[in-house]
């Protein structure tokens, strides 16, 4: 005879009072550990965050100048839609409307863009989980935008909390994670900008490469190189690290290897394929270089910026003099924040990485008062200032971390979206 299947009635009710079952208790342990984890540097980020968020959002409606700009280029109706201008606006463009990648010479333009402006220059993972987003909630593009950059935040200090934690401690990580919500070009974190996004994901592939996940790291790699150019200096980082574990065979061959293998093929993959919708290879450098004038230039973009600051002059491309001021400022203090680092003897994979964004960043042509936001990604600079705040009483560190939380609202949103271009 057949087996005949149960109905409700034959399946006894769990009454109030028994115990769950073990799936159940381990899935609610294992949310509590994560919760007890990593929820003081979310909250921490999160907190500071929010004030400068508010002071930035204070400062434009004090100013008034956005509703004097177009709302392509820093304006709108109301100092909402700043964040959403300047490259938010190209993103939104993608996520609508999808890429159309062609080179256009552009007669009688402007010297240095000789090729139009292109979407292509932006890459897909950001807006396409907007899309994806926007379709799903009913948000809009600009809701969905900023909701992804958020939630990638908080992902993002999660991930600075977990590899700081790793080399000094969780009160430091937690430190690490509030000194990334108040840094310089932090404005872009909350935003519709995939900076938040392509953090989150660097973090998280240099924890995996420092707790020996190799495949993860690998995979994590991948995704960001579909997030952001920069990428490369990731890529490299985990490449490089992988390489060192093959030579000393404490993980294997197989792992270190598909890490190696799978890094690269996101970043390759787009531009790749920008290539082929070219009919040129090269593209996408191309687009990069002729229409948004931004290019490795071995570092005489940046030399002629910080001359031209420190002389007083603005006669070099792209000057914003407060913007550029600051941006020397933070130049100026790289090397003894990379020399900090370096003694803490962090591991092979933050070293080449941070080291790898900052020769990237420097030594490319672009918008020198965007060197704050282009250096974002290169939390590892902020371990020595985590160690060293550590010391604080908690009264005196709140004290510090606010203080930077409400100027960061000038210097990290206000100067970037209103007296640059970010």
């Amino acid at each position: 005879m057949s087996a005949i299947p149960a109905v409700a009635s034959d399946v006894p009710e769990q009454r109030s009072g028994e115990p769950e079952s073990g799936a159940e208790t381990g899935w609610r342990e294992h949310a509590r550990a994560l919760v007890v984890r990593f929820g003081p540097a979310v909250w921490c980020y999160a907190v500071l965050k929010l004030v400068g968020f508010t002071v930035f959002m204070k400062l434009l409606a004090f100013s008034g100048e956005y509703v004097k700009k177009h709302p392509r280029f820093g304006g709108g109706a109301n100092p909402w839609d700043v964040v959403a201008s300047w490259d938010g606006w190209w993103y939104q463009q993608v996520a609508e409307f999808g890429y159309h990648p062609a080179l256009v010479p552009i007669p009688g333009g402007t010297p240095g863009f000789t090729i139009e402006q292109n979407s292509a220059a932006f890459f897909p993972l950001y807006p396409g989980l907007m899309r994806l987003v926007s379709d799903g909630t009913g948000l809009g593009l600009y809701g969905a935008g900023m909701l992804v950059s958020i939630v990638a935040s908080l992902f993002a200090a999660a991930g600075i909390h977990a590899v700081v934690d790793r080399m000094a401690g969780p009160r430091a990580g937690v430190i690490a994670a509030g000194l990334w919500a108040i840094a310089p070009g932090s404005g872009a974190e909350w935003a519709i900008y995939s900076d938040s996004l392509f953090v989150a994901l660097a973090a998280w592939a240099c924890y995996c490469v420092m707790t020996k996940q190799w495949v993860a790291a690998g995979v994590i790699s991948l995704v960001a190189g579909l997030n952001r150019p920069t990428s490369a200096a990731l890529i490299g980082a985990v490449g490089l690290a992988a390489l060192v574990e093959l030579y000393r065979r404490e993980s294997g061959v197989a792992r270190p290897v598909t890490a190696m293998l799978l890094a690269p093929v996101g970043l390759l993959g787009y531009v790749g394929w920008v290539g082929w919708k070219t009919d040129d290879w090269g593209g996408y450098f191309k687009i990069q270089h002729d229409a948004w004038l931004h290019y490795f230039d071995f570092g005489v973009g940046t030399y002629k910026a910080i001359r031209g600051v420190l002389l007083g002059r603005t006669d070099y491309p792209f000057a914003f003099p407060i913007a550029d001021q600051l941006s020397t400022l933070i130049v100026l203090t790289l090397p003894v924040l990379i020399v900090l680092l370096v003694r803490l003897r962090p591991p092979l994979v933050l070293t080449a990485y941070t080291l790898a964004t900052i020769v990237s960043v420097l030594g490319s042509l672009g918008i020198f008062g965007n060197t704050s936001r282009y250096l974002l990604p290169a939390f590892p600079l902020l371990i020595a200032l985590a160690v060293a705040l550590r010391k604080l009483s908690w009264p005196v560190l709140a004290t510090v971390l606010g203080t930077g939380a409400i100027a960061s609202g000038w210097y990290g949103g206000y100067v970037i979206f209103e007296l640059g271009i970010p």
